[in-house]
């Protein structure tokens, strides 16, 4: 049996557990005393074999102390030598850097004198050779030759900063700029025939001359002088082109008078609009040209030559070209043409009255940036190569005679719908004779529906020009114009609906106020304004209701069209914050320079370079003000509960409200007429006639003003169908038609309850017969409406129970357990039939 000695070295050692454990480990035909004592034997020869390797292990260790002292203190000799020679050695350096350091100083203050006399050694050089080339620059001009005249005039600027400001040379100074005048006006006529010549070679030397007297600027301007003659030749086509057709016009017209002889007609004018592409072709092929020959002459300098030439070409034509494009926009329109006045003059007011701004006029505006801007992108095409700081500046001036278009864009929209909302004729509603007001109502509201997709298309198309004009740049100015059209759109829409409700005679032309209502019900008899209904057929009366319900289609389109168009209107801003990226401008909008990079070894643009230089980006750069104020609208536009046009919004639902308001007077007015003068009525007080025969003293129909009202609850359900019908317009929208006829069935039905209640409320007193004769009229009612499925009031089943209880039974019902009775209303019912309630 092996023992493991593991289990001893444990901490937790239980001798016991041990032993247990052991003593079930043995084979079980074994005794268990011997096997105690068989280990107890192992245990104790293994106790004897460990004391004797402890004893002998430490007699071992025992001989190695001392051999191990000794060569401690071998170590502690060694360290205090090896200490010894480091101190000496660091006394020695300290030493020698002290006697270094004096002598490097020594050596720095002579190599400081050196180079300052060599220094004056070079300046009284170059002061020698200034002084020289002074005495013989003059013979250098003589000769005509100008690269060396270039180089001495170089050398001198060389000596006189190498000198610096000392007086005796301050007359060379002055020398010196009259000398460079003087070679920059020599080379000027050279530069003029050799641009002109184009000859590649002699421009590229009198460059260098330039460039080394530090003219470049005067290459800049003569080669802009000498190619601006012949595109503004191009550009003076057009007015040469118009004269000559005005007199050849002149010419035929004069010979037609002198003849007599019917001429077919002058030749047509040239129009700008088809001219501006010929011109924009001839330039774009004047400049690819240049930047040609440019890349052999100038190859240094061609990416901003040609550019510069673009940018000088556009800011010369810049004024005629903004009288063209006016005269241009003018043309688009009879009236304006006639004239000779654009789109300018009307914003200025300098039109006769009733000459306005049409939607043809920014269309030819459009029309003609359209034309500039296809040229700009061939442009960006052109000077891919140059700089983006150029590149943006050659874009800015081809666009800059838009400029002040765009500026007035906001003016001209809004004058533009405007005009359009104005030639909506909604006033259908007009004075007529007695009997044609279905007629007329009808009309009315069929102009008003036809109305509403013109507007959104009037919109749509503002959104559109605001796009293709400013590329968004205008798009706060165009969501104020469109606000603004919109609430004088519904404005036009709520006088039309005032005039419907003197056509429908739910008012009486004094004002535009309805019955008063409580909680959509009406409450107070006496808050209406009558109509002539006996001076109305009942045809004539259900052609009105069917017209008024048809105020509600009106209402509903808006509301979803509206909401379309605001949706449209806010994706459309989305697109805009993508395309209008703040990271093109960076988080402070800094008007000098573009975010977008350039690749550093090829210097060519990046995609996003390229991307930044659009025309709405083009035009904000230079408007930080603008360009924030446009970024916090964006931004605002991401929030889901943005609004695009807040206030229409709520004009919108404002007239929905007014239309629900007109529908429910108009449905109503019957009800109220019917039950006009019911707490008045005489048979409620009259009483029973004394007779010989045994005789009901009550009618046991219905009176006919209940039977009227029953009968027009009960019908107003076919005259909502067709509206449902109307709205539902397919299967899927089948239960929301279906829940709005209920609602506006229920509607009606709760307002004539509340009629009839108030009018019963008003009956001052009321005899058995008329309590017996209202308790039917009540029963008939109640029948309706639960035909309608309508719950009964509170307070009107309150009055048939008790004006069908007989009065000296009426105390023991209302103190009767159980009874759900509207108190207030049984306690009035008791004082109308005199019934007092003491005991």
């Amino acid at each position: 049996m092996m023992i493991d000695l593991g289990a001893f070295s444990d901490e937790n050692f239980d001798a016991v557990k041990w032993i247990n454990s052991s003593c079930q480990s043995r084979h079980p035909q074994d005794p268990v005393e011997k096997h105690l004592v068989e280990l107890e034997m192992k245990l104790q020869m293994m106790s004897e074999q460990i004391s004797a390797s402890l004893e002998e292990q430490s007699a071992a260790a025992l001989l190695r102390v001392p051999r191990a002292t000794r060569d401690v203190i071998r170590l502690r000799d060694d360290a205090v030598s090896l200490r010894t020679s480091v101190s000496a050695i660091l006394y020695k350096l300290k030493k020698a850097e002290g006697s270094a350091a004096e002598s490097v100083e020594a050596l720095a203050k002579v190599d400081s004198v050196m180079h300052r006399m060599e220094a004056a050694y070079e300046t009284l050089q170059d002061a020698a050779g200034l002084t020289q080339l002074s005495s013989t620059v003059e013979d250098v001009f003589a000769s005509g030759d100008l690269p060396r005249a270039a180089e001495t005039l170089a050398n001198m600027r060389h000596c006189l900063a190498a000198v610096g400001e000392v007086a005796e040379f301050a007359n060379v100074r002055k020398q010196l700029e009259v000398l460079e005048d003087r070679l920059d006006a020599m080379v000027q006529p050279r530069l003029t025939d050799a641009l002109s010549s184009r000859k590649a070679d002699v421009a590229q030397d009198l460059r260098g001359i330039l460039i080394r007297i530090g003219r470049f600027k005067s290459l800049e301007v003569q080669y802009t002088k000498v190619h601006l003659k012949p595109i503004k030749k191009m550009w003076d086509e057009f007015e040469s082109k118009k004269r000559a057709n005005k007199v050849s016009s002149d010419v035929k017209k004069g010979e037609r008078l002198t003849s007599g002889d019917e001429f077919p007609g002058s030749a047509p004018m040239v129009s700008f609009s088809s001219w501006l592409p010929t011109f924009y072709d001839e330039l774009l092929l004047y400049l690819e040209q240049e930047w040609k020959w440019c890349t052999i002459s100038f190859p240094d300098d061609y990416r901003s030559l040609v550019p510069k030439l673009l940018i000088e070409t556009t800011s010369a034509i810049s004024g005629s070209f903004v009288s063209r494009v006016n005269l241009a926009t003018g043309d688009a329109v009879p009236a304006t043409k006639a004239l000779s006045k654009g789109i300018l003059d009307i914003l200025s007011g300098d039109m006769p009255k009733g000459v306005n701004i049409d939607a043809k006029h920014l269309e030819a505006l459009i029309e003609l940036h359209n034309t500039t801007n296809s040229f700009a992108r061939n442009v960006q095409h052109l000077f891919s190569e140059s700089e983006l700081k150029v590149l943006s500046d050659a874009l800015k001036s081809v666009y800059s005679p838009y400029e002040t278009f765009k500026q007035r864009y906001g003016q001209m929209e809004r004058a533009i719908l405007s005009s359009e909302i104005g030639k909506l004729d909604l006033r259908g509603a007009v004075s007529r004779g007695i009997g044609a007001q279905g007629i007329e109502l009808s009309e009315t509201v069929r102009r008003m529906e036809e109305s509403i997709p013109q507007v959104i298309i009037f919109l749509e198309a503002a959104v559109e020009r605001c796009i293709n004009l400013t590329g968004g740049s205008e798009a706060d100015e165009l969501i104020l114009a469109i606000d603004d059209i919109m609430l004088q759109y519904i404005s036009s829409l709520q006088e039309t609906l005032k005039s419907l409700r003197v056509v429908c005679g739910v008012d009486n032309g004094a004002d535009g106020s309805g019955s008063k209502k409580e909680a959509g019900l009406d409450k107070k008899e006496g808050s209406h304004h009558p109509r002539k209904v006996d001076l109305i057929s009942n045809d004539e009366e259900w052609s009105i209701v069917q017209s008024a319900l048809q105020i509600l289609t009106v209402a509903d389109r808006l509301t979803s069209r509206s909401s379309v168009f605001e949706a449209s209107l806010r994706a459309t801003i989305a697109r805009l914050s993508t395309s209008l990226s703040l990271s093109v401008f960076g988080s402070h909008l800094d008007q000098s320079r573009l975010h977008v990079t350039t690749d550093d070894a090829s210097g060519e643009l990046t995609s996003v370079g390229r991307s930044a230089l659009d025309v709405a980006t083009l035009r904000l750069v230079d408007a930080p003000e603008k360009a924030r104020k446009l970024f916090n609208l964006l931004e605002q536009s991401t929030d889901p509960r943005f609004h695009a046009l807040p206030v229409a919004s709520q004009r919108v639902a404002a007239f929905a409200e007014t239309v629900n308001q007109l529908v429910y007077d108009v449905l109503i007015s019957k009800v109220r007429q019917r039950l006009r003068d019911v707490s008045s009525m005489p048979i409620w007080s009259s009483v029973e006639e004394p007779s010989a025969h045994p005789l009901p003293s009550f009618s046991a129909y219905p009176q006919p003003y209940v039977t009227g009202v029953g009968e027009y609850l009960l019908t107003l359900p076919q005259q909502l169908e067709p509206l449902a019908e109307g709205i539902s317009g397919d299967d899927t929208n089948a239960e929301e038609a279906q829940y709005f006829a209920t609602e506006w069935m229920f509607k009606v039905a709760e307002g004539a309850t509340a009629i009839y209640t108030d009018q019963l409320r008003g009956i001052q007193h009321i005899t058995d017969r008329g309590a017996q004769q209202l308790a039917v009229d009540i029963e008939y009612l109640s029948n309706v409406l639960s035909a309608l499925s309508m719950p009964i009031p509170p307070a009107l089943s309150t009055f048939q129970t008790c004006l069908s209880t007989p009065r000296d039974q009426l105390r023991d019902l209302l103190n009767s357990d159980g009874n759900e009775l509207d108190l207030p209303t049984a306690n009035l019912v008791c004082k109308m039939r005199r019934v007092s309630l003491e005991p």
